[in-house]
């Protein structure tokens, strides 16, 4: 039987968690699907990622009525996938900021990102019609920026390039937490399609810089303890390591995608072969990786029918 591109084959219902991850803050997550974070201030909420259509959003606003009935007023989005984006209208925030990097990618690659994630994502967009276009932001920031929650203050910081060029990184310093995105990840594949190899260890680095207590990742389980974070800080660098490493030799002797390929599978399967949504990174990962190591520095854009193109020459 031929494996289904990307997630088409992925339709069962992930179970839900809503874990606090320190006074005030929690994180939605969902077996790997992608995570929201919640920052409950004095007077107002503050949400992490939006999730990609407003029926899932409705989910995040569910749990968060669950703990708190303060309104929700701003919403920050760590890049510009479509999965992040797309439901932001569901939560009616005054608010919505993006780095500067990420608002001009929206621009940039914005509508073909949303067309090529609603083929990899058929279960994640149902429910599609209730999106009113591309998610903008009213606030944008360069290198960073402080929001007051009534008195609880939320930093707000691009600390490097990584899964892509534009990530932002949410620290709550009264409680030493940070809501990273999808710079790192929890017994889930990096998805690394639009990301920077080189760059992402420094960017792993600079948030270990901080400390921190707990971190609510992009995918996967919430991180409490420093344990805990640690060793997902860890995870995440061997698998873009173990994901570059590879592709890099073969380039450096004149081998093809296919070859890269077939490097990749050989190191990281071994590793990483049960975590969720490995088989459907891979591929992006490989190309990605590819044009990296032959000195492509800015990602190409994703399409619909690049994706298909792609798959097609990895199946042979």
């Amino acid at each position: 039987m031929a494996k289904a591109f990307a997630s088409q084959g992925d339709m069962e219902e992930k179970k839900i968690s809503f874990t606090q991850v320190g006074e005030g803050l929690y994180a939605f997550t969902a077996e790997g699907d992608p995570n929201t974070g919640v920052i409950i201030g004095d007077e107002s909420v503050m949400i992490v990622e939006a999730q990609a259509t407003p029926r899932l959003a409705r989910k995040v606003i569910e749990c968060v009525r669950g703990v708190t009935d303060k309104p929700i007023s701003h919403l920050v989005l760590t890049h510009y996938h479509a999965v992040r984006v797309l439901g932001a209208s569901a939560y009616g925030a005054r608010e919505i900021i993006m780095s500067d990097t990420a608002a001009a990618m929206v621009e940039e690659r914005g509508q073909e990102d949303w067309d090529s994630e609603f083929g990899r994502f058929p279960r994640l967009f149902q429910g599609h019609e209730e999106i009113p276009g591309l998610t903008r932001p009213t606030t944008t920031f360069s290198d960073r920026m402080t929001v007051y929650l009534g008195k609880r203050r939320v930093d707000i910081m691009h600390l490097g390039r990584a899964h892509t060029a534009g990530d932002a990184v949410i620290w709550v310093p009264d409680q030493e937490v940070m809501f990273t995105g999808d710079i790192v990840e929890f017994h889930s594949a990096c998805y690394c399609g639009d990301g920077h190899f080189a760059d992402w260890p420094e960017t792993l680095a600079n948030i270990a810089a901080f400390e921190p207590k707990a971190i609510a990742p992009g995918r996967g389980d919430a991180l409490v303890g420093e344990a805990q974070v640690a060793q997902a800080l860890e995870n995440t660098a061997d698998f873009v390591r173990s994901t570059y490493k590879p592709v890099a030799r073969v380039v450096a002797r004149g081998g093809t995608l296919k070859e890269a390929w077939d490097a990749v599978r050989a190191e990281c399967d071994p590793k990483f072969a049960d975590y969720a949504i490995y088989e459907h990174c891979l591929p992006f990962n490989v190309g990605r990786a590819y044009d990296e190591a032959r000195g492509i520095d800015t990602p190409r854009v994703w399409t619909a029918e690049r994706d298909q193109q792609m798959w097609a020459d990895l199946q042979g």
